[in-house]
């Protein structure tokens, strides 16, 4: 993609954000992102602090197994520091996806492939929404009614333009997850469950008293939609799609923004040990171990 094109398309993400966010505050006012706001309590903060820490090891490991697939290894800890790094640039920038370039760039010139470390992360992300998507399908019975039918068109899409690009880049997929896959499988799963948790903590926050399944059913749509790469720092499409959800609900399209902004405060809060993160000078480039093998 040439310069301008990369330009363009920043700012078709970037207007798709302000126009969601504008669409709320004249529909509904500022009132539930001041009410998000106030709702935030010190204990929620603690707890996503707490399970954020948990998930972060998790995506950590998983980048490590993926990218040991390229034979463009890193460390666990070394994966653990640049993905704390890599979701405080993702919700303190536009697009939700710096961060993540950032870390496959550093990677890729660490080990000398730039273009094999720029794909460990881009595997890395995708799996994980992969799994997203699929949890996402298994609790659509607990969706609200008016929004199944949409949410399964939507997942149908997603899965048909995922298998696409499987088939089209099908021997390095087996390459990146190969015999890991069972491993990238439950730590997808288990870093997805994390983020639900600290979402079900924020509409806990925010006084949402509707059943615990039916309210971890709305999380993962709700994460789901978080993860499209049209956000400022993370708000844009989570606020939408919490207000279409939890207004099909029947608990108000205000209230689904407030739970946002209480989720997306604590999540923001929660990336902040990513500012402790050293960042040192470039280390020389080291071998993979096709090269090694044959040096």
């Amino acid at each position: 993609m040439r310069t301008g094109q990369v330009t363009a398309w920043a700012r078709i993400r970037l207007a798709v954000a302000v126009a969601i966010l504008v669409v709320i505050v004249v529909r509904l006012g500022a009132e539930p992102f001041l009410d998000g706001l106030r709702h935030t309590d010190p204990l929620a903060l603690l707890v996503a602090l707490v399970v954020t820490a948990i998930t972060t090891a998790c995506c950590a490991r998983r980048w490590s197994v993926v990218a040991a697939g390229l034979d463009v290894h890193v460390p666990f800890a070394t994966a653990y520091r640049r993905c704390y790094r890599s979701q405080l640039l993702n919700a303190t920038l536009p697009g939700g996806v710096v961060g993540d370039v950032h870390r496959g760039y550093r990677h890729g010139r660490d080990t000398g492939e730039l273009g094999r470390g720029l794909r460990s992360v881009a595997w890395d992300r995708a799996s994980g929404q992969a799994v997203q998507v699929a949890m996402v399908a298994a609790v659509v019975p607990l969706l609200p009614e008016p929004v199944r039918g949409w949410v399964l068109a939507v997942l149908g899409a997603v899965v048909l333009l995922g298998a696409l690009l499987l088939s089209a880049a099908r021997r390095e997929a087996v390459a990146a997850l190969g015999r890991g896959w069972p491993e990238v499988l439950v730590l997808s799963a288990l870093a997805a469950a994390g983020h639900a948790v600290v979402f079900l903590v924020a509409a806990r926050t925010a006084g949402v008293e509707l059943s615990t399944p039916r309210l971890l059913a709305l999380a993962l749509l709700v994460l789901l939609a978080s993860a499209l790469p049209v956000s400022i720092a993370g708000w844009g499409p989570r606020e939408g799609a919490a207000a279409w959800a939890f207004g099909a609900a029947g608990l108000g399209a205000a209230t689904g923004v407030e739970v946002a902004v209480v989720y997306g405060v604590m999540s923001l809060v929660a990336t902040l040990p990513g500012m402790l993160v050293r960042v040192p000078g470039p280390p020389a480039p080291s071998r993979t171990r096709r090269e090694a093998a044959h040096g």
